[in-house]
């Protein structure tokens, strides 16, 4: 809906209606009296008669007056001061108007996508503009491959996913004719918990990986499985035999260990369409470019791209390094970069009609899964991730090497001697930058749990429950402890009542030297110590608790957690990177 037909005035650039809020730090729309207003407001019902400037217009419409009940016989009316008029019947108030529905509810949104990383700090008016964008956003139902839901006290994963599909006009000359739609970029975003930094991982389309069953949702309601291949492009994660963007969620997960809770995906429009609403992205080259492939043409140094240049800059490949894709991912995440910084400068967060714009482009451009499918989670979305500095954004990319098993070299494979640690920094939540650590105290805290005496291994009375493992761990863990460390007090008691992420140790006050012992015997980490209450065993003695949560990965094998991110190539966000 035009927003100039929502009760404006004629002739008013809805930008000019846009103020700032001091008391928020936002824009707020500020719509113009129809007719002359007292000069002392009356408070709105349900709001505080000392409500600051602005309130009237983020107030949400109240409720409709319910008609006073008719006194009874025995309940005499409301008194009234003497010269006062009547009061008028039941029903509305003569003479009152109606109070406009407001149309200041307010919508920053942050997204992604295609080839590309985006993040879109976007501000509109009105609950009617709202669902309007939320008209703009497509979804796909991936079942169990992702979340149902996004929360905001948590850490998350997004896979963000461009695809090579010619779809939209002016992309006849783009991508391979006639693709379904392959995962031509992949950039696995994970925003830690307490919002101090990100990761932006990119996965290489040629990285050789084995693509698990998948299933998926048909047209008519029905559910397919897609039987998975070996050895194939991770590219063929997405469009191959009617694979949608869960079975490459999925393939994420066999491939890193990482679980993805949501996936955003676009074509080539996207970054067409998203840098002209901006105005342009700022890049940097290191030598003039003239690539015949992908038709860019740029002079040594700084330039500003946009529309088809800005497309023409993100698919080049044979003008930079090794002429390779690893190389061009380096150029995207650069490019990633400056649109970041583009999207969080003053010249783009004070322009309302440009956030306009944006809010349209970046809405048309994505397909998103239901868990984050409305424009309300995306805009919860971006404010989490409006948390992260830029300075604390790393992008880097899978370790890989060349596939050994080509002479040709063409694909690559995973880097086993270096990628674990990348991945597993990812999945305990461990930044690749040097962050302020909050909370140092609990930290400390936390700890000093395991500095102490420990007891000997035959002193240790434990019982051991499955809560998330794989099965028949737990009996495995009891075998270890009484036949390989000598802790012969040990009993398994199958699952536990609820499933844990994370192993954990339980363990009262006068049991701390046991739960030592049985850490260093486990490889746990601090984290994992739990003081507070034990259990009695079956002879009646106090026993410390183990459950095994899904990080187990089998007796003797440590569960410490990495307190430091390997060293990697990366670059981050802030920094301005000339392509060479």
């Amino acid at each position: 809906m035009d927003a100039q037909g929502r009760g404006r005035a004629d002739n008013i650039d809805p930008a000019d209606q846009w103020v700032l809020n001091p008391n928020t730090g936002e824009y707020e729309l500020r719509l113009t009296p129809s007719a002359p207003q007292s000069g002392v407001p009356r408070p709105r019902r349900g709001s505080p008669a000392n409500a600051g400037p602005g309130a009237g217009t983020r107030a949400r419409r109240a409720p409709e007056r319910e008609s006073p009940a008719t006194p009874g016989p025995d309940v005499p009316g409301p008194r009234r001061r003497r010269g006062a008029p009547a009061e008028p019947p039941p029903g509305r108030r003569k003479g009152r108007t109606k109070p406009k529905k407001s149309k200041a509810k307010k919508i920053l949104l942050w997204t992604g996508g295609s080839m590309a990383f985006v993040l879109v700090a976007v501000s509109a008016a009105g609950y009617l503009y709202l669902k309007h964008l939320e008209g703009n956003v497509s979804t796909t139902d991936v079942g169990s491959a992702g979340k149902k839901g996004f929360s905001k006290d948590e850490a998350f994963n997004i896979l963000i996913i461009g695809t090579d599909k010619r779809t939209g006009k002016g992309n006849e000359g783009y991508g391979d004719k006639g693709s379904v739609g392959h995962a031509d970029t992949n950039i696995l975003l994970h925003v830690s918990k307490d919002r101090t930094n990100a990761t932006a991982l990119s996965i290489p389309r040629d990285l050789i990986v084995d693509v698990p069953d998948c299933p998926t949702k048909q047209p008519d309601g029905s559910e397919k499985v897609v039987p998975g291949t070996q050895n194939v492009r991770f590219n063929t994660s997405l469009g191959q035999d009617g694979r949608d963007p869960g079975c490459t969620m999925r393939t994420v997960k066999a491939v890193t260990g990482i679980s993805v809770d949501h996936f955003m995906m676009a074509d080539f429009n996207a970054v067409k369409t998203l840098t002209s609403a901006v105005g342009g992205v700022d890049v940097c080259v290191a030598h003039a470019v003239n690539d015949k492939e992908s038709h860019l043409k740029l002079p040594a140094g700084k330039s500003k791209v946009e529309g088809e240049q800005a497309l023409a800059f993100v698919r080049t490949r044979h003008s930079f390094g090794n002429q390779g894709d690893l190389d061009r991912i380096k150029v995207q995440q650069q490019f990633l970069g400056s649109l970041m910084r583009k999207m969080s400068s003053s010249d783009t967060l004070t322009n309302p009609a440009k956030l306009i714009s944006l809010a349209e482009a970046a809405t048309k451009a994505l397909t998103v899964d239901t868990g984050i499918g409305n424009v309300s989670t995306l805009k919860d979305v971006a404010l989490e991730l409006k948390k992260v500095p830029t300075k604390n954004i790393t992008f880097t990319t899978v370790p890989v090497l060349d596939n050994p098993a080509e002479k040709v070299k063409a694909t690559v494979v995973v880097n086993q001697s270096q990628a674990p640690a990348v991945f597993d920094a990812i999945k305990n939540d461990v930044s690749f930058t040097a962050v302020k650590q909050k909370e140092k105290k609990e930290k400390a805290e936390v700890a000093a749990r395991l500095k102490g005496t420990r007891s000997a291994a035959a002193d240790i009375r434990v019982d051991i429950y499955n809560g998330g493992a794989p099965g028949g761990s737990a009996q495995e863990t009891l075998n270890w402890l009484q036949n390989t460390e000598g802790v012969p007090k040990s009993s398994q008691l199958g699952n536990a009542d609820a499933p844990l992420s994370k192993t954990t140790l339980e363990y009262s006050p006068d049991q701390a030297d046991q739960a030592r012992k049985l850490a260093d015997l486990m490889g746990l980490s601090a984290s994992a110590l739990k003081p507070g209450k034990s259990e009695k065993n079956s002879q009646g003695l106090p026993a410390i608790v183990l459950t095994l949560g899904k990080d187990f990965k089998g007796a003797g094998v440590s569960l410490t957690t990495p307190t430091k991110a390997p060293e990697v190539d990366k670059s981050t966000a802030d920094k301005t990177v000339c392509a060479s």
